[in-house]
């Protein structure tokens, strides 16, 4: 099929509401490590990563060798039946995890990972109500949305026991402060929502150490140890959702949230786990784990060739010493993005950490008024030019790069060629236009 029979057969035969970027859909037909083509056979540099997912690169043999053996050898189980391939990757899962987390349950997303995270914490603390951040994005089932603190992915929720607290969003402070002089106030209202929100006693608390939707919304570094201590005070367990910023994405550590200093009781776990292949993971303490009363059951869950493609990401990533990568590559990446922004004042903030990075647009950086209309510009002209990036955030003014962990520098300079072409144009006719 060519372009404009697969988008419209998409809008006959796909439900309206499953979202795709570009006024004209972007069909795309193979991969191969940091590049991608659409079915007319354009390539692109890809700097999103099928949402912070393709961790490291499309169809990168060194992970669908593995799974192409396995599909010969054994394809299916489902939980009922004990496998080889499952009890490796959660053993491996149990070396590289901070803490104590010892103990997986896996099943096929990250909505299934956050819905077990949720259902485990409840089990173990006996206590029913959970904290979420605002901003924040947990899924797409009904407790998930429930859990999401963005309205436009919160359609047909609801869901008793959840309560939202405030979001360390320092490029708009909730509170109107300034870090470092807030003393981190926003972590206090983590207190006042169990306070005046809740029984008192809570099940827990799920965040991801960076909000991905929300538009790579970083926290300072005192954040997550003050949410730990006031969770742990009225009775939670700390999940954290580390869908996006796990496995070396956030550059030194395996997951994000150790870059706070936290062990957290339940750490959930997806995308770039199996680079693209279908998989949920939910990891707790043994004593939190046994806790889970069943019998459960994830028909999908462990499955051969999912956790073959996972133990060999894993495997990459440790031997090719990826977490260095995003470190030093994502932090050449910052500095070009710092360069972006000297050059064009539409870019009000620069965030993120190794490469996971996001540019917040705004018309004018005096009042911080967010530029939605030139962010869907911009998205737009970076994939005429031959760039993939995503797009995010409450107000959809926020640009998030998110390529695969094992890019080189020059793949940096690319993008900032690219990027900065795409800046020059989309600017230039928001000036002619005004």
């Amino acid at each position: 099929m060519d372009r404009q029979e697969i988008n419209r057969k998409q809008k006959q035969f796909i439900f309206p509401a499953v979202a795709t970027y570009f006024r004209d859909p972007l069909p795309l037909e193979r991969g191969e490590m940091q590049y991608i083509w659409d079915v007319e056979g354009k390539r692109y540099l890809d700097f999103f990563g099928g949402i912070v997912t393709v961790g490291v690169g499309h169809a990168n043999p060194r992970v669908t060798g593995p799974m192409k053996a396995q599909i010969d050898k054994l394809q299916h189980t489902s939980t009922l039946y004990p496998n080889e391939t499952a009890v490796a990757l959660a053993e491996k899962i149990a070396q590289i995890t901070p803490g104590r987390l010892e103990k997986s349950f896996f099943t096929s997303s990250g909505s299934e990972a956050n819905e077990t995270a949720i259902d485990t914490a409840r089990q173990h603390t006996g206590n029913l109500e959970i904290l979420a951040l605002r901003h924040a994005y947990s899924g797409r089932s009904s407790m998930t949305r429930a859990l999401t603190g963005i309205s436009s992915w919160r359609k047909v929720s609801y869901q008793i026991g959840i309560v939202h607290a405030m979001n360390p969003y320092c490029y708009r402070c909730p509170l109107g402060k300034t870090y470092p002089s807030c003393d981190v106030a926003c972590a206090q209202d983590i207190e006042a929502v169990i306070q005046s929100s809740t029984s008192g006693s809570i099940a827990g608390m799920i965040a991801e150490p960076i909000q991905g939707v929300g538009g790579f919304i970083t926290p300072p570094k005192e954040y997550f140890k003050l949410a730990f201590n006031i969770v742990k005070q009225y009775g939670g367990d700390f999940i954290a959702d580390e869908v996006q910023t796990g496995w070396g994405r956030t550059g030194k550590t395996w997951f994000g949230i150790e870059h706070w200093e936290v062990e957290p009781d339940i750490l959930t776990a997806a995308k770039s786990l199996a680079n693209g292949h279908p998989i949920g993971l939910t990891v707790a303490t043994p004593e939190v784990a046994d806790a889970y009363k069943g019998p459960t059951i994830a028909t999908f869950g462990g499955n051969p060739v999912t956790c073959v493609a996972a133990k060999a990401v894993i495997d990459l990533i440790e031997e090719d010493d990826l977490r260095t990568n995003c470190a030093v590559v994502g932090a050449y990446l910052r500095e070009r993005l710092l360069e972006l922004q000297q050059k064009y004042p539409i870019i009000g903030d620069v965030r993120g950490m190794g490469l996971m990075q996001a540019l917040e647009l705004v018309k004018d950086p005096k009042t911080k008024e967010p530029a939605p209309e030139a962010t869907a510009a911009l998205l737009e002209a970076a994939r005429e030019n031959g760039l993939l990036i995503g797009k995010g955030g409450m107000y959809n003014n926020v640009l998030r790069l998110s390529p695969p962990m094992n890019i080189a520098k020059s793949d940096v300079d690319e993008a900032f060629r690219l990027l900065d072409k795409t800046f020059a144009t989309v600017t230039a006719n928001l000036h002619h236009t005004a």
